[in-house]
């Protein structure tokens, strides 16, 4: 496996690859577990080089976030990643990405104005900011992202539809704990009680899609309704609980489009906060 840390070393990386077929990127803010390399399992599938980026960007981080203690463990991820079978792992520092303070950035529209971008102002024009400039600077033949992050899924995939970009976005399934806790990198903060009752949030969303599908409430009094038996259940803080068509991330409407719904929530304990969801077919 290739380490790269600058963007010379990349760009020389990048051009070796020329000639050995297709190229798969996988982005990560590191802290790699099962759902990262999960990512690069069907990457490696689908074609045939494995791009891993490492990289915690500043940019989506907002005042009072966990940019300085977001966990890193550097060594770990080295090793994961090359058993993972990732061809080239680029860990650049922020000076490398962010040469001097950015004169344009990538900015979100209404998709980021509803579920995690109500609560974290600014966060995706971030994140969209640092995917575009590792899209443009790999020129993957497909970017994979997981779904757990699911606004961050539609959101890129619209992105890359609305620059005309040559890249397919390719969602992987979440990957989970055997009592349903969806992996993420802040998990490690949770503490022995918080942890046992986090998988509520998981559970409590696949109650609300069984009562949507078959008590056809309206989707604001059923997110009413499981707000309340969340909070009931939990001790987190509940950020918000909200039932949209997916990817467009709209209210339902008679006349929607989108054949899927997305059931979505995000709680924040002291040390973390957890975001889910699940999404299904529109009966």
């Amino acid at each position: 496996m290739l380490i790269c840390r600058t963007k010379k070393e990349w760009l020389d990386g990048r051009a070796q690859m020329e000639d050995r077929g297709s190229i798969a990127l996988v982005p990560t803010m590191g802290a790699l577990h099962q759902g990262h390399l999960q990512l690069v399992e069907q990457a490696n599938t689908d074609y045939d080089q494995v791009v891993m980026t490492i990289f915690v960007n500043p940019l989506q981080f907002g005042e009072g976030e966990d940019y300085d203690h977001y966990p890193r463990q550097e060594e770990a991820d080295i090793e994961k990643a090359k058993a993972a079978g990732v061809d080239v792992l680029w860990v650049p520092s922020v000076q490398e990405i962010y040469p001097r303070d950015p004169a344009v950035t990538v900015r979100v529209g209404k998709m980021s104005e509803r579920l995690c971008g109500r609560h974290r102002p600014g966060h995706f024009d971030g994140m969209a900011t640092v995917v575009m400039k590792f899209l443009q600077l790999v020129r993957p033949n497909a970017a994979y992202f997981g779904k757990k992050d699911s606004q961050q899924l539609a959101i890129l995939t619209r992105m890359c539809e609305d620059f005309h970009l040559d890249v397919t976005v390719v969602g992987g399934e979440t990957v989970r704990e055997e009592d349903g806790l969806a992996l993420s990198s802040r998990n490690v903060f949770l503490s022995e009680g918080e942890r046992k009752e986090a998988p509520l949030l998981y559970e409590t969303l696949k109650e609300g899609k069984e009562r949507f599908r078959q008590e056809k409430m309206s989707p604001a009094t059923l997110e009413r309704e499981i707000l309340a038996s969340l909070s009931e259940r939990i001790t987190a803080s509940i950020d918000y609980v909200e039932l949209l068509t997916y990817p467009s991330l709209e209210p339902l409407h008679e006349n929607d489009k989108d054949e899927q719904l997305i059931f979505a929530a995000a709680v924040r304990y002291p040390q973390a906060r957890l975001i889910d969801n699940v999404i299904f077919e529109r009966d």
